[in-house]
């Protein structure tokens, strides 16, 4: 009788239990899930939808309006495609109105983010009344900007305003603020800068709230003063706020329209267009020679500008904050110093 040898038998193994059968999911579940999924882009999605038609549609309608000739009241004419662009390019008035808006901008830019830095710096101090005094500098904000041009073309009236009555008082002779280039540049950027100073020195100013309190006191044991806390702690630490602020500055300044317009009603920036912005101008090429195509044209051109000027700002900021990151701290370079010494000894 043959008997099966051991090395010859072979393992029975177990058979494998059935899979278990999961339960169809019921309604409530998978919506459940749906809701996990997809509510996050459900809460963002009215943002999205209210860019895209006040936002991203007129863009780009304005662009199609630009490559047509437009008439305002005959409405599409011919296909002209790039057309608008080359004669706006070669329009001497388009390139004088840009000459006037970047050296209003500038004007009234950097002097205006200087003071409400110090503003910031200012409120920041443990001040009596400091509510009172945070909101008196939002005041000129409130003010509607027709008020703002009526007090200040006053101010600045050529025969009977303020400031040449003051400078006549002194035996000096009278200046031509509407009738000059640069006067007229300086008074639309003052209007800019009483307006809007404050308003950028409350942003400013909280974020200076929001800096660490206990660095300024270290700063101060170590024998810094304010100045030192001030450019050492301050500056650095509300960087991203300045970032914000410069952007944002840069983009109402490129597209101010309401101080020039009213500062002298009866002419569309000046007799000689010495103070017209380029949105005056398109504001002339669109509702006065009734020319939408060219008005879009600039509008577009306008808009490249903007964007080329805040990637400058972004490529300057980020460089900045690149090379502080980098840049060793004095304390740092304090401390590899002695440790230096004291491998040496």
């Amino acid at each position: 009788m043959e008997g099966k040898s051991p090395m010859t038998t072979t393992l029975n193994r177990p058979a494998k239990p059935p899979a278990a059968i999961k339960p169809k999911p019921t309604f409530k579940q998978r919506l459940n899930v749906f809701d996990v999924k997809a509510s996050p882009y459900l809460y963002i999605a009215p943002f999205f939808i209210l860019f895209a038609l006040v936002g991203l549609f007129p863009l780009v309608y304005t662009f199609v309006v630009s490559l047509f000739d437009w008439h305002l009241l005959k409405g599409q004419g011919d296909f002209v495609g790039l057309q608008n662009f080359t004669e706006v390019l070669q329009d001497r008035f388009f390139w004088n109105s840009l000459f006037n808006t970047v050296s209003i901008f500038l004007l009234s830019a950097i002097p205006q983010l200087a003071v409400a830095l110090f503003l910031a710096a200012v409120l920041d101090q443990n001040l009596r009344a400091r509510t009172f005094w945070r909101m008196s500098v939002l005041l000129p904000y409130i003010v509607t900007p027709v008020a703002v041009a009526m007090i200040f073309t006053n101010m600045f009236g050529e025969q009977y305003g303020l400031i040449n009555n003051v400078l006549g008082n002194f035996g000096l002779d009278p200046v031509m603020w509407k009738n000059e280039t640069l006067p007229s540049h300086i008074a639309i950027a003052t209007m800019v800068n009483w307006r809007w100073t404050g308003y950028n020195a409350l942003i400013l100013l909280a974020a200076m709230q929001a800096v660490p309190r206990d660095l300024y006191e270290s700063a101060a044991l170590d024998g810094a003063g304010a100045l030192r806390r001030f450019f050492s702690i301050t500056l650095p630490s509300i960087r991203p706020t300045m970032v914000f602020v410069v952007i944002t500055s840069t983009i109402g300044g490129l597209q101010i329209f309401t101080e020039p317009r009213l500062f002298d009603p009866a002419t569309a920036g000046g007799s000689q267009r010495q103070f017209q912005t380029t949105v005056l101008y398109l504001w002339e090429m669109a509702f006065q020679r009734q020319n939408f195509g060219k008005a879009s044209t600039i509008a577009w051109l306008l808009f490249l500008i903007i964007v080329l000027f805040g990637v400058v700002n972004y490529l300057i900021s980020r460089r900045i904050a690149t090379a502080d990151s980098t840049r060793p701290s004095r304390a740092g370079r304090r401390a590899a110093r002695q440790r230096l010494e004291r491998t040496k000894r």
